[in-house]
């Protein structure tokens, strides 16, 4: 098993980000501001701290704007682009970026959305497993507006529930994948295809694993979350 430098990581970063229209309507979704700085900026913070040293940019609506903002390398990491002509899902953008991916094991990102879990911690866990795929989740008070995901006590996951089901406190999707390659290999090619909906539940039969973390958590897809951001990203006021 390579170490975590040798891991390829990759950000889905091609959404339409058509609920996000009203307040952020000339760029695409992960070039939206925070705190000054392109929101994908965190994510690539995140990566770079946690030691990746590749990185695959999945872009799709106005990718051009991504690779002009970043070019070929962001802090310690190489950057690489793989841009979509027409939207392919979560799942099909890994497909085409799929020759990009330098390592048997890939990190996937989604880029709407950020999770302060430590990364190093999630990939030791991993490959101290036999297993193929893993979804970090973390705890939300309510998980009715994403979604909920019930594992084993093994991290085995049982079951994926819909948005707007059960309320209240469980663990959700933090949108944050450990992949094996070869199962990347088996999203079909030349259609848009959806991880969440499609993949993950083909790849449940006994290869699907849960990783419980307790990192914040946001996303940005709609103007109420987006509006939350700056906070959430704020430093931390000394005591």
């Amino acid at each position: 098993m390579a170490d975590l430098g040798q891991c390829t990581a990759a950000i889905l970063a091609g959404g339409l980000g058509t609920r996000l229209r009203s307040v952020v309507a000339d760029r695409p979704k992960v070039m939206a501001e925070v705190r000054g700085l392109p929101f994908v900026t965190y994510l690539l913070e995140q990566l770079a701290q946690a030691g990746f040293k590749h990185t695959v940019l999945c872009t799709g609506y106005l990718g051009e704007q991504v690779k002009a903002a970043f070019g070929d390398t962001y802090s310690s990491l190489h950057l690489q682009y793989s841009q979509e002509s027409a939207p392919l899902g979560t799942a099909g953008a890994l497909q085409l970026a799929l020759p990009l991916f330098l390592s048997e094991q890939v990190l996937v990102i989604n880029g709407d959305s950020f999770c302060d879990a430590n990364l190093r911690d999630f990939w030791a866990w991993y490959t101290a497993k036999d297993i193929e795929a893993a979804l970090l989740l973390t705890q939300v008070p309510d998980t009715k507006r994403y979604g909920r995901v019930q594992v084993e006590p093994s991290g085995q996951v049982l079951k994926f529930e819909e948005k707007g089901g059960t309320e209240g406190a469980g663990w959700i999707n933090a949108g944050i994948y450990l992949l094996e390659r070869r199962l990347l290999s088996t999203i079909p090619k030349g259609r848009a295809v959806s991880l969440e909906t499609e993949m993950f539940p083909a790849w449940m039969s006994g290869r699907l694993y849960g990783y419980c973390s307790q990192g914040r958590f946001l996303d940005i897809g709609t103007p109420e979350s987006y509006a939350m951001v700056e906070q959430f990203f704020a430093p931390e006021m000394p005591e």
